[in-house]
C-alpha cells in the first residue's frame, strides 16, 4: 500500500502519520556487546573479502619481490662488497665492546698475578660485590617507556657479563654482596603491614606525584619478581660455578643479607613490612660467619642509625634498632660460638653439640647441665680469630678525610712543592660528610666508635654505598681499622669505571688449639680492586668507528660516478627484466602481417567487397605501408577535430589500394582466400588510448589496436643522484645490520 500524501507544502512530502520506517535505522534496544559483535563480524567479512580479491595477491607478490631482492643479493659480488665488509668489521667491533673486553678486564685481576703469599700457600678466595642497585622503574621515573626499558637491559647486561667473568675465571670461594641490592626495593608495596610513610620520614616533593602510581602498580608482586631478576643475574652463575668437578668438596657460600638504604631505607624512615620481607628471602642482616679463618660480623647499620637520629625522643622506633642494637651486644659470644664450630669442623667432629640420652620427668628435668658450644669451662681457650667488619654506610671519619689515588671520580688534590704528604683536609677527593631523605654518607662517631669496641679485635672493614674506591686508616679511638668502601659493580652509578674488591685470606690454624700457625704479627689479609670497562669509553669507539664508516662510504659514493664503480643500490626498475622482455607479451604474429585484413568500420560487414582483402602486393610493401604511413599519419593527425589531412588520404589509398581486386569474403579462419592470415593483438600507446577507447575512429575508417612496444624509461640519475643514492643505500645497510647484531648481543646477555 502506498504510503499517505499531505496536502501540506504543495502537496509534496509524506504525511506525519505515514506508517514508512527507514529500513537500517539503528534500533535503540540494542547494547554494546551487540555492536561490538556485528562490527567483529563485519569486520572479519571485509578482511575476508579482501583477501580473497586483492590481499593474498598482494601477499603473493610481495613475497616474489623479496625473494627476488634476496636472490639479487646473495650473489658473489654483492656478499662481498664494501659495506658488507664494514658490517664484518661492527661484528668484529662488537664482539670486543660486548663480550671480548669483560674477559680481558677480568683476566687482568687473576689471583696469582697479585697474591703475596708463602709458597705452597693456599689462601681463601673472598670477592665482594657493592651496590649493583638493579634499575627499576623507581631510578629514572620521568623517562618514557622506550629508554627505561632499555637502560635496564643495557646495565643488567653489563653487570651479568661482569659477573659470569667473574666467576669463570676468578671461581671465588664466597662473595659477600655490601648491600643496596636494588634501586627502589623500599619503594614497592608489600603484602601485609602498613606502608605509609611515618610523619617524620615524607618522601621529597619530586617523588609524591608518583607514589600514586608506584604503590598501584609496584607491589609485592613486583618485588618478587625483581628478586627472580636478581638471581638470575646473581644467583643462577653462581651455581652453574658450583657444578664444575674441581668445586665439587668445596665449602663455597654466596651472602647476600646485608641489606642497604635502597633495599629498606634508612633510619627511622624505615618501614618494618619492607625489611621483614628483605630478610625473610636474603637472611637476617645481622650475623655472623667464618670464612678462611677469619670472622666476618655483618651488621645492619641502616636500622642501627635510627637510634642515634633526633626522632628517638619523639617517636617510638625502637622496633627498628633494638634488634642490631641485641646482636651488637652479644657479638662477642655469637664469635666465640661460630669460631668453635669450625675448629670443630676442622677436627672433624659433629659442629653441633651432643645432648645427653636420658629420661627425666618433666618436673624434675634438670636445665642446667646441658651441654653448651661455649660455657665457663671452655670461654677463655677459644681464640680469637682476626675480624673483619662488613657493613653498608661507612664508618665515620672527620669531613675532608681523603680516600686515596684509587677514587675516580675526583682524584686527589696535587699536594703543594716540596709536600709528601696528601693534602689534608681534601673534600674534593673525600667522602662528604652529609644526610639526606633516606640516606645518610657516614655513621654517627659515637655509633662507629661503639660498633668497634663492641665487636672486638678488628682488623679491617668494608662498606659500599658511596659508589666509588675510597680507602682510609681510622683514628685511634676507632681501632685505627683500615676500611675500604668498594666501588660499585653497576655502570650506572655515577661512576664511569666500575669494579669489586678481591680479598685473599690465609691465616692457618692449628685445628686443636685454634693458634695460628704463620706467627703473630703476620698479615693475613690482601686486598686488590678489579676494573671492570670502562663502558663510556666503550660507546665512544662505536661512535668513532660509525664517523670513520659513514666517512668511507661518502668517499665511495662519490667514486661511484667518477670511477664507473659497481653500484651498490639496486635499480629495479632496469633488474627487474635484464632480458627487456616485459611480463606479458605486446607483439604475437601468428604467421605474417595482416594490414590486408583491417577490420571494417562500424556499418559494414566482414564479408563486404569494397574492404576485402587481395592478394596483390608483397608481405614487404604491406609492412613498409604499415610502417610507414599508418604510423606518421597516427603521429601528424588528430581524429578530435574531425580533420584528414593529405596524409591520411595517403594512408588509406596505400592500405587498401588493392581492395576492389576481390570481391571474395575473406575469413581469420580459412576461408577461400588463397592467403590464410591469423590476427594479432596490439596494445594502444598511452597517447593513443583516447583514439580507439573514446568512440573516435582512426583515418583508415576503422577501429585498430595499437601496439606499445616497450616499458617506458626511466630518466638517466644523474652524478649527484647517483652519489645520494649510494650514501643513502650503503649508510643504510651498515646500520640496520649493525643495529641488528648489537640487538641480538643484548637480548643473548
Amino acid at each position: 500500500m502506498a504510503p499517505s500524501y499531505s496536502s501540506s507544502n504543495g502537496g509534496y512530502g509524506y504525511s506525519s502519520s505515514s506508517s514508512f520506517q527507514p529500513k537500517h535505522r539503528r534500533s535503540d534496544s540494542t547494547s554494546f556487546l551487540d555492536d561490538l559483535r556485528a562490527f567483529l563480524a563485519l569486520s572479519s567479512r571485509s578482511a575476508w573479502r579482501f583477501w580473497r580479491e586483492r590481499g593474498r595477491f598482494m601477499a603473493w607478490a610481495a613475497m616474489v619481490n623479496a625473494g627476488r631482492r634476496l636472490r639479487m643479493n646473495l650473489t658473489y659480488n654483492r656478499l662481498f662488497s664494501f659495506p658488507h665488509l664494514l658490517v664484518a668489521a661492527w661484528i668484529v667491533v662488537l664482539l670486543w665492546g660486548e663480550r671480548w673486553v669483560f674477559h680481558s678486564a677480568v683476566e687482568e685481576c687473576e689471583w696469582g698475578k697479585w697474591e703475596r703469599w708463602p709458597a705452597g700457600a693456599d689462601p681463601h678466595h673472598l670477592v665482594l660485590v657493592a651496590d649493583p642497585q638493579l634499575i627499576d622503574p623507581h631510578s629514572y621515573p620521568g623517562r618514557p617507556w622506550p629508554l627505561n626499558p632499555l637502560t635496564m637491559t643495557i646495565v643488567d647486561n653489563y653487570i651479568r657479563r661482569s659477573y659470569t667473568q667473574m666467576q669463570s675465571q676468578l671461581d671465588p670461594d664466597t662473595i659477600f654482596f655490601l648491600g643496596d641490592l636494588f634501586d627502589g626495593g623500599r619503594e614497592w608495596k608489600t603484602a601485609h603491614g602498613d606502608f605509609r610513610d611515618p610523619e617524620w620520614g615524607p618522601h621529597p616533593k619530586d617523588e609524591q606525584k608518583y607514589l600514586k602510581s608506584w604503590n598501584k602498580k609496584y607491589n609485592e608482586i613486583y618485588w618478587l619478581k625483581e628478586y627472580a631478576r636478581f638471581g638470575e643475574i646473581f644467583f643462577s652463575p653462581w651455581l652453574e660455578a658450583g657444578q664444575k668437578p674441581e668445586n665439587e668438596h668445596k665449602r663455597r657460600k654466596l651472602i647476600a643479607s646485608l641489606p642497604g638504604n635502597h633495599d629498606l631505607g634508612f633510619g627511622a624512615e624505615i618501614k618494618l613490612p619492607v625489611r621483614n620481607r628483605f630478610e625473610a628471602y636474603f637472611g637476617e642482616g645481622n650475623r655472623v660467619d667464618v670464612i678462611g679463618n677469619h670472622t666476618f660480623v655483618s651488621v645492619d647499620t641502616v636500622s642501627m642509625s635510627a637510634a642515634s637520629l633526633s626522632e628517638v625522643a619523639r617517636q617510638d622506633v625502637q622496633p627498628i634498632y633494638k634488634p642490631t642494637e641485641h646482636f651488637i651486644n652479644q657479638v662477642k659470644w655469637t664469635k666465640q660460638k661460630a669460631m668453635e664450630k669450625e675448629l670443630r669442623y676442622l677436627r672433624g667432629e659433629v659442629p653441633e653439640v651432643k645432648l645427653h640420652h636420658r629420661i627425666e620427668e618433666l618436673n624434675k628435668a634438670n636445665f642446667k647441665d646441658q651441654p653448651r658450644l661455649v660455657n665457663d669451662e671452655n670461654n677463655q681457650k677459644i681464640p680469637d680469630l682476626p675480624t673483619v667488619l662488613l657493613t653498608h654506610v661507612p664508618l665515620y671519619r672527620p669531613p675532608g678525610t681523603p680516600c686515596g689515588p684509587k677514587r675516580e671520580h675526583w682524584p686527589p688534590t696535587p699536594p703543594p712543592k716540596g709536600q709528601t704528604e696528601p693534602v689534608i683536609p681534601d673534600h674534593r677527593n673525600a667522602i662528604s660528610v652529609f644526610r639526606g631523605y633516606q640516606y645518610q654518607n657516614v655513621l654517627d662517631e659515637k655509633q662507629s666508635i661503639s660498633l668497634i669496641e663492641k665487636i672486638g679485635n678488628v682488623i679491617h672493614a668494608f662498606s659500599g654505598d658511596d659508589h666509588d674506591y675510597c680507602e682510609v686508616v681510622h683514628a685511634p679511638n676507632q681501632g685505627s681499622v683500615r676500611e675500604i668502601t668498594v666501588k660499585s659493580i653497576s655502570m650506572a652509578m655515577g661512576v664511569p669505571t666500575p669494579g669489586f674488591q678481591m680479598v685473599s685470606l690465609y691465616n692457618p690454624l692449628d685445628p686443636v688449639t685454634g693458634k695460628p700457625l704463620a706467627g703473630d704479627g703476620q698479615p693475613t689479609i690482601q686486598t686488590h680492586l678489579c676494573l671492570l670497562p670502562n663502558q663510556i669509553s666503550t660507546y665512544l669507539h662505536y661512535v668513532g668507528l660509525g664517523i670513520f664508516c659513514v666517512i668511507l662510504l661518502a668517499i665511495r659514493a662519490f667514486l661511484v660516478p667518477v670511477l664507473n664503480l659497481p653500484r651498490f643500490a639496486l635499480d629495479l626498475d632496469s633488474d627487474s627484466h635484464p632480458s627487456g622482455i616485459s611480463i606479458l607479451p605486446v607483439f604475437k604474429a601468428k604467421q605474417e602481417d595482416y594490414d590486408e585484413y583491417t577490420l571494417p568500420s562500424a556499418g559494414y560487414s566482414a564479408s563486404s567487397s569494397k574492404y576485402s582483402g587481395s592478394s596483390g602486393g608483397t608481405s614487404g610493401e604491406r609492412r613498409m605501408t604499415r610502417t610507414g604511413s599508418v604510423s606518421s599519419s597516427l603521429r601528424k593527425t588528430s581524429p578530435r577535430n574531425g580533420e584528414k589531412g593529405s596524409s591520411g588520404r595517403s594512408r588509406k589509398s596505400s592500405v587498401y589500394s588493392n581492395s576492389n581486386k576481390s570481391t571474395k569474403g575473406w575469413s581469420w579462419a580459412g576461408g577461400k582466400h588463397h592467403h590464410h592470415h591469423e590476427p594479432r593483438i596490439e596494445i594502444p600507446g598511452e597517447n593513443e588510448e583516447d583514439l580507439y577507447y573514446g568512440g573516435a575512429t582512426s583515418l583508415m575508417g576503422s577501429s585498430k589496436w595499437k601496439a606499445k612496444q616497450s616499458r617506458k624509461k626511466p630518466k638517466p640519475k644523474t652524478a649527484m643522484g647517483v652519489v645520494v643514492t649510494e650514501l643513502w643505500t650503503t649508510v643504510w645497510r651498515v646500520a640496520w645490520m649493525v643495529v641488528g647484531v648489537f640487538g641480538w648481543l643484548a637480548w643473548k646477555g
